[in-house]
């Protein structure tokens, strides 16, 4: 089944593909590798995820927010690649929550994203990871994901 079918049968929505707030590349590809930078919760009608986690929001509102992520992360992936079906794995994960000093759930909070993303490419989408804490994120946003994602042998430049 394709990527794009997949997220069809789980009644999926991808927000449009932010643009970059500041002066970076959201998506670097070196070879075979995609370097994707941290991207915050956007809903569908392109507003965010706000609040602190333990604080402003709860833990479940800050799994749907790492969720939001990884459907953010998806939209930019489908404009640079065109094509989802061209990813082979996800590698390397790094989960940020903006969370209030006591909180000790961070990767339940970052499952959000990594359940995601298991969803839609099945084991391929299981990643090493990292799930810290952080005191703030810019624009008071809950949560925000970087990642490094491979591509098809296929998909690959040739050398």
């Amino acid at each position: 089944m394709s990527i794009e079918a997949k997220i069809q049968e789980l009644n999926l929505e991808l927000p449009e593909a932010p643009k970059p707030g500041g002066i970076y590349n959201p998506v670097v590809q070196v070879e075979d590798m995609l370097y994707i930078s941290g991207h915050g919760p956007v809903k569908t009608d392109g507003s965010m995820h706000k609040g602190r986690v333990g604080e402003e929001i709860t833990e479940e509102q800050g799994v749907e927010a790492a969720r939001a992520v990884g459907l953010t992360m998806l939209a930019t992936l489908k404009q640079y690649l065109g094509d989802l079906n061209r990813i082979d794995r996800f590698v390397k994960v790094l989960g940020m929550v903006n969370a209030a000093p006591d909180f000790k759930h961070h990767p339940q909070v970052i499952n959000g994203f990594s359940d995601l993303m298991v969803q839609i490419f099945g084991e391929n989408g299981r990643a090493a990871r990292s799930a810290v804490g952080m005191g703030s994120l810019p624009g008071n946003i809950s949560v925000e994901v970087e990642a490094i994602v491979l591509l098809k042998k296929e998909a690959r430049p040739s050398i």
